[in-house]
């Protein structure tokens, strides 16, 4: 989708059309941006950025409030028309997913027609417009979708996955952070095609295990099927301040809430199963804006454990802290509660 959560706010109030317009946090309460139309990024604001260095950017920048129950609603909407056309659904998020059509008998099996024909559905339906990438594997429809954004399509057939993955800048490689392109550059590789002259075992004494997928997606190779039930890898909640936290007590203070908060989350999930915990960690972001990351092996959620985080993680910069944010990341399959004793005596003991 394009632009979401800004783009179903325009639909409803159709008197912000043609203003820049992004859906985000309050810019006096250390806000951040969700998304923002494209009238906005001319001014170069964009996801993620501070709500109120975004007015700086741009001071007759509308910010409206995250509506996620508005937005969830549109985008099971908009699932519903997938399944017109196949049951291989992976959504990624509220605006985006994969869909497989391999064996799809509408529009005499064409992939092209077939996105065509659920972009125009989704425009009739909701006046909102989405746009598509067809390719022969999941990294290249994510890079297609970008190609022709917004409102709009762009094909990458089998026959042509050679020249065009031999020209892509290696910062559109699936998993290609800002560390690992500057490392990348570093060693004189700036294109696929670049990249494909390194040998594996050289990619792998670089870059690890992940050098097996630097080598895979520039030759264009993708393996990963498009899978309907994708399970949650991992579950956090996080708060910033409109102060900052100055002392080591301050922040513990805070550290109950947030507790709290992912112990409510986790027990909506998965039928109101456990999944089963493979780590927790923990995060701060300091004034300074530095950021540091905890985390340790855990099979339960226990409010110490994350306080021990909390201290190691605080005691390495010792200075205010903007934000806080805490969670867990799970193995396959699920826990059952009984095996969550020490959580279930932690909220019992609060009641």
């Amino acid at each position: 989708m394009d632009c979401f959560y800004a783009a179903i706010e325009i639909r409803d109030n159709p008197s912000l059309s043609g203003l820049p317009v992004a859906v985000g946090g309050n810019p006096n309460q250390r806000g951040v941006l969700c998304t923002c139309n494209y009238e906005a990024r001319k001014y170069g604001i964009r996801s993620a950025m501070p709500s109120g260095y975004a007015l700086r950017l741009c001071p007759n920048l509308v910010i409206l409030p995250v509506n996620i129950p508005k937005y969830q609603a549109v985008s099971a909407a908009i699932q519903e028309i997938f399944t017109e056309f196949t049951d291989i659904i992976e959504p990624l998020s509220l605006d985006e997913a994969y869909l497989d059509v391999t064996n799809v008998a509408h529009h005499r099996g064409s992939a092209t027609l077939i996105a065509e024909e659920i972009r125009r559905l989704i425009y009739n339906k909701q006046h909102l417009t989405a746009s598509a990438g067809i390719a022969p594997n999941k990294f290249l429809a994510k890079v297609a979708s970008d190609w022709h954004k917004p409102n709009g399509q762009f094909v990458i057939a089998p026959a042509q996955v050679e020249e065009f993955v031999k020209q892509l800048p290696i910062n559109k490689i699936f998993g290609v952070g800002k560390v690992t392109a500057q490392k990348l550059l570093q060693m004189g590789i700036q294109t696929c095609a670049d990249l494909r002259q390194q040998p594996l075992s050289e990619l792998v004494r670089h870059f690890g295990k992940f050098g097996h997928s630097l080598f895979q997606l520039s030759r264009g190779i993708d393996e990963r099927a498009v899978n309907p039930h994708q399970k949650r890898k991992s579950l956090s909640a996080e708060r910033t301040f409109v102060l900052d936290l100055t002392t080591l007590q301050d922040c513990q203070r805070e550290l109950v809430s947030l507790f709290s908060e992912v112990i409510s989350r986790l027990e909506k999930t998965e039928g109101n199963e456990y999944k089963q915990i493979k780590t927790i960690f923990f995060k701060l972001k300091f004034a300074d804006f530095t950021m540091t990351t905890v985390q340790k092996t855990a099979k339960n959620l226990c409010l110490e454990e994350f306080n021990s985080l909390l201290h190691l993680g605080f005691s390495r910069r010792a200075i205010p802290v903007r934000l806080l944010g805490l969670g867990v990341r799970f193995t396959d399959g699920t826990l059952q509660k009984s095996s969550c004793r020490q959580m279930d005596l932690i909220f019992r003991g609060k009641q």
